[in-house]
């Protein structure tokens, strides 16, 4: 680690689905299934762009309860079907490009996730990890605060995804 790099916690969130790996890697690769469960409970999700392989990105925009619009990308760094996904999540622009989050200027601009998708004899348990990357301290411990807050987002997330494996 450089001198100048701070050290955050991971965040951490697993979660078992009643689904076979192979669907579960689907509803996190194609545009349709993204549009129906990614995103915060309650939110309309419309895929502007996707291109789930290294180098490239998930572009999306999110109608939020309160009318407003949020905007969100993924780049991808490394996809391995139907292992591993690994991207940095940012908030964006309708163009693409990196803004700071709609909720605070504290939140990073740049999260690398890496999720994996575990076989479990016809099930699947998936877990992700996140991290900032090229954060400030401040960035850091806002990220870290956050951990509850999540928690119950991806919970809501993974609620939705779970719907939507059981069709």
């Amino acid at each position: 680690m450089a001198a100048n790099e701070t050290t955050v916690q991971e965040f951490t969130v697993t979660r078992t689905f009643n689904a076979p790996r192979d669907v579960v890697w689907k509803a996190w690769t194609e545009r349709a299934a993204l549009e129906e469960w990614w995103g915060p409970k309650g939110c309309v999700i419309e895929v502007e762009e996707l291109d789930v392989s290294a180098g490239g990105i998930f572009h999306y925009s999110m109608e939020m309860q309160e009318g407003c619009k949020w905007w969100g990308i993924f780049h991808y760094e490394e996809v391995v079907k139907p292992e591993r996904i690994v991207f940095v999540n940012s908030f964006s622009n309708e163009a693409g490009d990196i803004t700071r989050a709609p909720f605070s200027e504290s939140w990073p601009k740049e999260v690398r996730n890496v999720v994996t998708f575990h076989d479990e004899g016809g099930k699947t348990r998936l877990e992700l990890r996140g991290q900032p990357i090229r954060a400030t301290a401040e960035e850091c411990a806002f990220f870290e605060g956050m951990f509850g807050s999540m928690q119950q987002g991806f919970g809501g997330t993974f609620d939705q995804l779970e719907a939507y494996l059981a069709k």
